[in-house]
């Protein structure tokens, strides 16, 4: 279970940018740019929970924070018993995390960065071979597992860089935007993984701003506009909070009037 505590987040900025920002609560403008404000959830096992936003909405400060890149502001982040703020090392040892930069060893195959990541959470031997294979199965890697990652397709880096997140088996699971951009090969892998992690009871959470994406894998639904949780709940839920038919919709109908108020 990963809990999110009413956590904010503002960074820095320079008194130009900031004007703009606060130009829509006619308020004095400040240095800091507000990236969350005041986010509040839980996420359950065996779910798989979709981020929905778009760029620039908070996606990847809110992923970078559970697992302790970032700081909040204020509130706090906890995995299971971890809080990440005070105890970071233990609360990583539970998740497993794909950022948006996969930053792969180019000079390593594919099973090589997979094992050296797996050496340093703590796997070794039969365990660590073993969880290598079975994802190399998973993922359809079997082309490219003796290959350097030099020279790897976007879709290669994406297989080689989530079977190097989930190699420890972690009981959560954190994906930056996945599926963007892969091809339709790759995505169906993927989706393939993720739904598997489901069943064997962990805890997914995967930002996108695919809608297809998000309503065909997803349990759950939260919608992020500037830093701000606009929905939370099923499909269904997300849907009749949009007043729409499809998701598509009711993103547009639930983050339209935000973003007409940040540029009114």
């Amino acid at each position: 279970m990963i809990r999110v505590e009413h956590v904010s987040k503002t960074f820095a900025a320079k008194k130009t940018s900031s004007i703009n920002f606060f130009k829509k609560n006619n308020a004095a403008p400040s240095n800091n740019i507000v990236a969350l404000d005041d986010v509040n959830f839980t996420l359950s096992d065996g779910e798989i929970t979709g981020l929905l936003g778009l760029n620039g909405a908070g996606k990847s400060t809110l992923m970078r924070l559970i697992y302790g890149l970032l700081q909040p502001t204020s509130g706090e982040v906890w995995v299971d018993e971890h809080q990440v703020s005070k105890n970071p090392n233990a609360a990583r040892q539970g998740l497993g995390v794909l950022p948006d930069d996969t930053g792969l060893y180019k000079r390593l195959t594919a099973r090589e960065n997979i094992r050296y990541f797996g050496e340093l959470q703590g796997l070794q031997g039969a365990q660590l071979e073993q969880s290598i294979e079975q994802l190399i199965t998973w993922l359809g890697m079997h082309n490219i597992a003796e290959r350097r990652a030099e020279g790897f397709s976007l879709g290669e880096r994406m297989k080689t860089a989530l079977a190097r997140a989930i190699v420890h088996q972690p009981q959560h699971v954190l994906l930056d935007e996945p599926t963007n951009g892969l091809d339709v090969i790759t995505t169906r892998a993927v989706r393939r993984l993720l739904l598997e992690l489901k069943q064997q009871g962990r805890c997914v959470i995967f930002s996108s701003h695919l809608m297809h994406e998000v309503s065909g894998l997803c349990d759950r639904i939260i919608v992020i506009s500037h830093g701000k949780i606009l929905a939370d709940g099923s499909l269904e839920a997300i849907l009749a909070a949009g007043k729409a038919h499809s998701l598509e919709d009711a993103f547009v109908n639930l983050v339209q009037p935000q973003q007409e108020l940040q540029h009114g």
